[in-house]
């Protein structure tokens, strides 16, 4: 019997990556970050009450939702991305097997590292680095740039580049079960969920919860950018706007109504988590530095 014939997929998987990696062993202090938006909705159950079920986060092969592309099953995008990666480790896996998403926090971001994903998010313990494999860029732009928590080069390569703010991250694929009172350090939540049913919601998982300072965007703000996007985003932030102002709870609750495009309110959380961020999540002078266009007002 071959050694390959006893190894687990994660195994596998693992060992590939490893192979393609190469660079310094990783700082222990830094940490994987799992964005997430705590208001959804996964199979028609709001996403925290799932989690404290099943006490484990898990991958969209398991959920059927995303707040990326929708492309997890046989043949579709997100399956062949992992089959190219891991070199077919997990071709034939069960769904529960495969890997989660998250990104290397390497800045130390308060809102994780990956807010176009998510206002909120799970901070992952340092052991679980042992098992997570890395790329950059993200893995739907077909990267041949990988790093293991013992090789990582990734850091000064994706520091070196010239990237939208929301794009500019280092993917991380946590291999074995993400379990929320063993591998979480805690979950981040935005202030503007303070006395919520989501505080409620979130004090029912086993694992710490802790606050950010919260996105916010003003709507004279938010008109500043027409062409991240789009105006006809713009003017959907502005309906969905109180009292002038956009939050992740409003983006949520016009996301729950059904009567939005989910991908025209996804553009919306684009511009707020963008451009409302806690400051800072990109200081003026690296705006300056990469040629973005002016730090926004009012997020100081």
């Amino acid at each position: 019997m071959s050694f390959d014939a006893v190894q687990t997929p994660q195994e596998r998987a693992l060992g590939h990556v490893a192979g393609l990696s190469s660079g310094p062993p990783l700082d222990p202090m830094l940490r994987v970050s799992l964005n997430f938006h705590p208001d959804r909705l996964t199979r028609g159950k709001p996403i925290l009450d799932s989690l404290a079920e099943c006490g484990a986060y898990v991958s969209q092969f398991v959920t059927g939702t995303s707040n990326g592309g929708l492309t997890a099953y046989p043949g579709g995008d997100r399956w062949r991305w992992e089959s190219r990666i891991f070199n077919g480790a997990y071709d034939n896996a069960a769904a529960g097997e495969r890997p989660v998403y998250g990104a290397l926090n390497c800045g130390r971001n308060p809102v994780g590292a990956a807010p176009r994903f998510g206002s909120s998010h799970f901070r992952l313990t340092a052991r679980t680095l042992e098992r997570t494999t890395f790329c950059y860029p993200d893995s739907c732009l077909e990267p041949s740039d990988f790093g293991t928590a013992e090789r990582m080069g990734l850091v000064e390569l994706a520091l070196a580049d010239h990237r939208d703010a929301l794009d500019d991250c280092i993917e991380a694929q946590v291999h074995g079960p993400v379990r929320l009172d063993r591998d979480v350090e805690a979950l981040v939540l935005d202030l503007c969920y303070r006395g919520t049913a989501i505080e409620d919601a979130a004090g029912r998982l086993p694992c710490p919860v802790e606050w950010h300072p919260g996105f916010r965007l003003t709507v004279g703000e938010l008109r500043r950018h027409p062409a991240y996007r789009g105006q006809e985003f713009i003017e959907l932030g502005a309906r969905i706007a109180v009292g002038g102002v956009l939050t992740p709870r409003l983006v949520g609750d016009a996301a729950r109504t059904g009567r939005y495009d989910p991908q025209a309110v996804k553009k919306v959380w684009h511009y707020l988590a963008r451009f409302g961020a806690p400051w800072p999540v990109i200081d003026e002078a690296e705006h300056r530095e990469r040629g973005d266009e002016a730090a926004p007002d009012g997020v100081r």
